[in-house]
């Protein structure tokens, strides 16, 4: 089920964020720095990645998104994926537990505007938000984004961005080892069309099978993130 919950009355000429976390103490935490950093903001919150998907079509005039790495439907890095596949117009802006640099930095090259470890003081998180919303990028003073950008995480963004909403989420079930017959009956669609999809995913990521998808895919991940669901 699908839950969406709107706090503030929405008015034409204000910030609208979209807060996605799955744990409610943290979205409410979240919504309190939001409020005290942009007094008047409009924000949504979600849940996991149906319900993340379901506010930004429901709403194209959102303004920033604050997205967990780990939440239901979402694994490592493709939360945000998605996010900067299918919605590359809004800025997003990582809130995580993890202290680890290389995830820092693979998500800044993977299209995040931001990175907040989730015990950043309040003050700190306010101004991540402002920075943010004004264009720049913002992560702990202390990391260093000097490093070039990985031209390999540059092309597979470009190949992914050429999915469609519905073939990025097969290829996520893909990552996650389901078959055709889950994928469908998870989706609500034939195998057909799953096989039909699987197709598509293979021809724009330029694979010739869903393991060297998987593969592909997996390698945006590969630099310091654990997939054993430490970073969240």
């Amino acid at each position: 089920m699908t839950i969406v919950f709107d706090r503030l009355a929405t008015a034409s000429d204000v910030t609208r964020v979209v807060i996605a976390d799955d744990h409610p103490l943290v979205r409410g935490a979240l919504c309190a720095a939001v409020a005290s950093a942009l007094p008047g903001a409009w924000f949504r919150e979600a849940f996991d990645l149906a319900s993340l998907g379901a506010a930004l079509a429901s709403d194209h005039a959102v303004d920033l998104v604050l997205l967990d790495l780990a939440m239901p439907g979402v694994s490592g890095f493709s939360g945000l994926l998605y996010l900067r596949s299918q919605h590359p117009e809004v800025p997003v802006i990582v809130v995580s537990a993890t202290q680890d640099r290389a995830v820092m930095r693979r998500c800044i090259e993977v299209g995040a505007a931001g990175f907040i470890p989730k015990t950043t003081e309040i003050d700190e998180m306010r101004e991540a938000i402002r920075r943010v919303l004004a264009g720049d990028i913002w992560t702990p003073p202390d990391l260093d984004l000097g490093q070039p950008a990985d031209p390999a995480v540059a092309d597979m963004m470009r190949r992914l961005a050429s999915l469609t909403p519905q073939q990025l989420r097969v290829l996520m079930m893909l990552s996650q080892g389901r078959l055709n017959k889950q994928i469908a009956f998870e989706l609500k669609v034939s195998e057909a069309t799953v096989k039909a999809h699987v197709s598509a995913i293979l021809q724009k990521l330029g694979v010739d099978s869903r393991t060297q998808a998987v593969i592909a895919v997996s390698k945006i991940e590969q630099r310091g993130f654990s997939r054993d669901g430490s970073s969240t």
